[in-house]
This record gives structure tokens, C-alpha cells and sequence, in this order.
């Protein structure tokens, strides 16, 4: 039995570069006979590391296998930018390598080193990351006195930050730029995001916001059930109330990953994730303008990630990650899109699926009958004037079909089969 390959070392520098480090870290990276990382942390290094020096491949994830493969045998020491577990490419290694075959030795995040500097508590500071992300990813995170440590993606995110929050209505946020923190060069430049003034400066930056709204700037809640008029929309969206009512029993949870199939105006999808920071969402809409207006309202919330696949189901649904939850909202008597979306759910998995239609409507019925689950209708009026005084008017009642997959092969009343009709095909009104 061969023994087994020497553990990786994991190594976190900071700007402070080789006077920085540890013990641990300098005899690892002494030793080391190969030492991979970035360009700028290579060149951190003194003659006395003498190991070959190879730098991260682009695009990095896929290569990594190979990269290590090549290197079977040799003692490896990987340089990271402060803590490799923070936003690092420690992850990535744990992930691709296994945990067990990993030393990490960290060193202080930028994060950490940009607390202690403002005076503000790590636990109470939100970060994000722009490195390799929109900068649509702010938006979720603007709300009045929260302070917000963004890990810049260069010498010129500051800028771009600055111009966000004034188009958010947030242009009164005090702005702090923090560059090369830990080295002999740390500074840093500040003002107001409407009046920034700055030429771009280091790359090496974390940008500090003291969040602060233009007066009229109202945010939009976290929780379900954002105003109709937070989405750009073409008529196809489910209504408001509605809508909180469909969040609530899809019931996301953090890291799970929803299908929002018809997707409309994308508005489940983008409240799913809005839920925790970690949910997933692939929203599917056969229409071409509506996909890219899915994309546009993901990006205006706050949640850029949100995949959106243009295609009919079932059809489209090929080849999509398996979900804990589906949506379905639009197409929904289309032949095989039930009985596709329920074949995808693990059990314990959710599905909720909407209509105003009577088609679609005895449809969700037959599969409450054979499934189980709720069945439920939701009716909502609204105070409108009638001549000099008002009185409700009453909109298209939604029926709701909710249910679990259960963990047997037998739901509630049959079998798991599908009873594919051929009921017209009804694109759906609750959008």
C-alpha cells in the first residue's frame, strides 16, 4: 500500500508580504518544492524559498485537478491573499483536493484588518465581494445604517460603488477606501459617494460604506411580497399578496435551490433568493423578452445570480440541477411539466403550482387527489372607488396546489405517475 501524498499547505499573505508571516508559514514555504500561486504573492517571496514557483491557472477551477496531479509526491505550498478560508481560494482546494489532504495556515483577512482600523465590530459588518461578481450583488445589501466592507475587484470598483449608491438613492453614504492594508503603503482616501472624487488608486482595496439614504429613499423589504411596481412587468407577475402567500409555501432555507418554471417577470425566483444569500433559483420562461427582463429585475433586487434559462418545459428542464423546490406558474397543463417537475424532486422536496384557469384548475385537483398536499384558493379585493365612495373590487381568485414529496414510492391516493392530459395548453395569468 503506497503511503499516502504529502498534505498541501495552504499558506494566507498578506501586503505585509514575508515579514508577515509565521514560523509555520516560513518553514513550510522554505521547504516547499513547489509553491503555486498569484503573480503579486510569488513575488513576495525571497530567494530562500527556493521550491519552482507556478502560478495559478485562468480559468483556475477546472485546471486545478491537473495542476496537482502533475506535482504527485512533492511537498506544495499554495499562497493565498489572508485568510484562503475567507472568499480564498481555500475553498475551491477543500472542495476539488478533499479537506483531509489540506494544512491551512492562515493569516488575517483584509476583512479583519479593516475592522480594527474603523473601530467596527466583525460580527455586525455585512461583506461582499465584487471579485468575480456584478456589482448588481449591492443592491441586496443598501439599507439605512448598516455598514458594508466590499472586497474590490480593482482599482476601479471604488468608483463604480460610488456610482451605484447614487443611482440607489444611497448617494449620502460616507465612502472609506482602505488600500494596501498591513504593508508600509496603507492609506486611505474617503468622502460622500455622490461627491466622490478620487482618481482610481491601488488595486489592493477593501471599500468601507456607512450606508445612509437620500431623503424619499425607501428600500425594499426582505421579507415576501414586494410592491407589484418593484418589478418590471408586462402583466405576466404574480400579484403581491399572492405571491407572499406562494414564498411561504415553497418555504425556502439556506443553500437550497429552486425551479421557477414559467418564470414571467421572475418574481418568485427573486424572492427566493432575496430569503437568504445563499438560496439558488433557475428560473425557465419560453419567451425571449420576458427571460431578459427576468435577468434586469434579478439584477435590480439585489440578485444577479438568479440562471435563467430560456426554453418551453418540459423540455428546457433537461439537464438543470436537481431542485428542493419547484414553482410552477405558467405553462402549466403543457403535456409532461407536472409529471417532469415532480420526477425531479428528491424526496421531501416542495412543489407549489398556481392558476386562474379552470383547465389548469382541474388538473392541480386530480393530483391533490392522488398526491395529497393543500389545495387552496386565494381571493384578494382591493378598495376602489365606486362614483363619490369606495367599495372592493375583486380579483382573479388563484387556485394553489402545494405539496411534499413524500419519502415512500406511494403518495397519498396512487401512485406517482403523471396523468398527462390533453387539456389546451394554458400559459398561465398569476404572473
Amino acid at each position: 500500500m503506497s503511503p499516502p501524498p504529502p498534505p498541501v499547505t495552504v499558506i494566507g499573505i498578506g501586503a505585509d508580504g514575508w515579514e508577515g508571516l509565521g514560523p509555520a508559514a516560513r518553514e513550510a514555504l522554505r521547504t516547499a518544492e513547489v509553491v503555486i500561486g498569484g503573480q503579486r504573492h510569488l513575488g513576495l517571496l525571497p530567494p530562500e524559498c527556493p521550491g519552482e514557483r507556478v502560478p495559478w491557472p485562468s480559468p483556475l477551477r477546472p485546471a486545478v485537478p491537473g495542476l496537482f496531479a502533475a506535482h504527485t509526491g512533492r511537498r506544495i505550498s499554495a499562497l493565498a491573499s489572508g485568510d484562503p478560508m475567507f472568499f480564498g481560494i481555500g475553498r475551491t482546494l477543500a472542495e476539488l483536493l478533499g479537506a483531509e489532504r489540506l494544512r491551512v495556515l492562515p493569516h488575517p483577512s483584509s476583512v479583519s484588518l479593516a475592522c480594527a482600523r474603523l473601530g467596527w465590530a466583525l460580527e455586525e459588518t455585512e461583506v461582499v465581494s465584487l471579485v468575480g461578481r456584478p456589482l448588481a450583488t449591492l443592491n441586496r445589501e443598501l439599507y439605512a445604517g448598516r455598514r458594508l466592507l466590499v472586497l474590490s475587484a480593482g482599482a476601479d470598483t471604488p468608483a463604480e460603488v460610488a456610482g451605484l449608491l447614487g443611482e440607489r438613492g444611497f448617494g449620502p453614504s460616507r465612502m472609506r477606501v482602505l488600500e494596501r492594508l498591513g504593508s508600509a503603503g496603507e492609506r486611505w482616501v474617503e468622502s460622500t459617494a455622490e461627491e466622490w472624487p478620487h482618481p482610481p488608486g491601488d488595486p489592493l482595496n477593501v471599500i468601507a460604506v456607512d450606508c445612509a439614504p437620500a431623503d424619499g429613499t425607501r428600500p425594499p423589504a426582505l421579507t415576501p411580497g414586494l410592491p407589484d411596481a418593484a418589478y418590471d412587468h408586462d402583466g405576466q407577475l404574480t400579484k403581491r399578496h399572492v405571491r407572499a402567500a406562494t414564498l411561504a409555501a415553497l418555504a425556502p432555507a439556506p443553500g437550497e435551490l429552486l425551479w421557477d418554471v414559467g418564470g414571467g417577470s421572475g418574481s418568485i425566483a427573486v424572492e427566493w433568493m432575496r430569503a437568504h444569500r445563499t438560496c439558488r433559483a433557475v428560473s425557465v420562461e419560453r419567451d425571449a423578452v420576458r427571460a431578459e427582463r427576468i435577468g434586469r429585475n434579478a439584477a435590480a433586487l439585489g440578485v444577479p445570480g438568479l440562471a435563467v434559462v430560456t426554453g418551453a418545459a418540459p423540455d428546457a428542464l433537461a439537464g438543470l440541477p436537481a431542485p428542493d423546490a419547484v414553482f410552477i406558474g405558467g405553462g402549466l397543463t403543457a403535456p409532461g411539466v407536472l409529471a417532469a417537475c415532480w420526477a425531479a424532486l428528491p424526496p421531501g422536496g416542495r412543489i407549489v403550482a398556481n392558476t386562474v384557469t379552470l383547465e389548469s384548475e382541474a388538473l392541480l385537483a386530480d393530483w391533490y387527489r392522488r398526491h395529497g398536499g393543500d389545495l387552496v384558493r386565494l381571493a384578494v379585493s382591493h378598495a376602489t372607488p365606486v362614483g363619490g365612495f369606495t367599495g372592493w373590487r375583486q380579483a382573479m381568485p388563484v387556485t394553489q396546489w402545494s405539496a411534499t414529496k413524500p419519502f415512500a414510492s406511494r403518495g397519498p391516493g396512487g401512485d406517482a405517475a403523471d396523468p398527462e392530459g390533453s387539456v389546451e395548453a394554458a400559459q398561465g395569468e398569476t404572473r
